[in-house]
């Protein structure tokens, strides 16, 4: 499975792809199977043709995560989740199974192979 991730340029948002507009919420995106893959370059192509309103958009890969969707990659999760610094602020915030499926995903960013970003001595 695939979605389609940028930022809104307004503000720095985070936004995922939805049935031809920009959304918040990672639990609302449009997913997209592997058969999929010409609508997947469609909607990257619809939303890189917006560069007054997203920038960087791109697709993202998926994993079943407690009977949901989670981003593989690490990077991703973290985009999803809104800001590390508190969580009672950002997307995180808000809670529910989509939150919890993306707090306990199994896996690791494919870049480096690290689940653990800060490592506590």
């Amino acid at each position: 499975m695939k979605a389609i991730t940028a930022n809104r340029l307004i503000d720095g948002e985070v936004v995922f792809w939805k049935g031809g507009a920009w959304i918040e919420g990672f639990g609302d995106a449009q997913l997209f199977d592997e058969a999929q893959d010409a609508e997947v370059e469609a909607a990257v192509a619809a939303g890189k043709a917006q560069p007054t309103v997203v920038i960087d958009v791109y697709s993202i890969d998926l994993t079943p995560s407690a009977g949901r969707w989670a981003p593989v990659s690490y990077r991703e999760r973290i985009r999803a989740l809104g800001p590390t610094n508190e969580p009672t602020h950002g997307k995180q915030a808000v809670g529910g199974e989509v939150i919890e499926a993306l707090r306990h995903a199994d896996g690791a960013a494919r870049s480096t192979g690290r689940v653990d970003l800060i490592r506590r001595k």
